[in-house]
């Protein structure tokens, strides 16, 4: 079984994709639109160029997303995407990525449980958590 997080945008998510592409060293494996589609006839016509799939790996994981037709689109809410990493260096350099334009809800920092975290709502209304926790210690 797997576990895919797949974020909906309102037109944006060929952008939102190959911004994360860079961000996060991921690969773009799918983007394919909604015109390239065999239900290329079931949508406006001004969503025939918005994609209908994306898929981006991350190492194993991945994250998959889709452009909404008009009027259905609705802003995350209740959520973040998670994002583990074990190098607080790469975890600070991609939660700087992901925040420009965007709005930084709780600065990338040591805390009690991580060497480093942060949550950022990104220039696509994504929000997101960096995550490097702290190695357990021996008792």
């Amino acid at each position: 079984m797997t576990l895919t997080p797949h974020l909906s945008f309102n037109g944006q998510c060929e952008a939102a994709f190959r911004f994360y592409e860079c961000c996060l060293g991921g690969r773009i494996v799918t983007m394919l639109t909604w015109g390239e589609s065999p239900m290329a006839t079931q949508g406006p016509p001004e969503i025939e160029h918005k994609i209908l799939h994306a898929t981006l790996m991350i190492g194993d994981s991945m994250l998959a997303g889709s452009d909404v037709p008009p009027g259905q689109y609705q802003k995350p809410q209740g959520c973040h995407v998670l994002i583990g990493i074990d190098d607080p260096l790469k975890g600070e350099s991609m939660f700087n990525a992901l925040a420009e334009n965007g709005t930084v809800q709780m600065p990338f920092q040591k805390t009690f449980w991580a060497t480093g975290f942060g949550v950022l709502t990104d220039r696509f209304g994504v929000s997101w958590e960096i995550n490097c926790e702290q190695a357990a210690t021996q008792a």
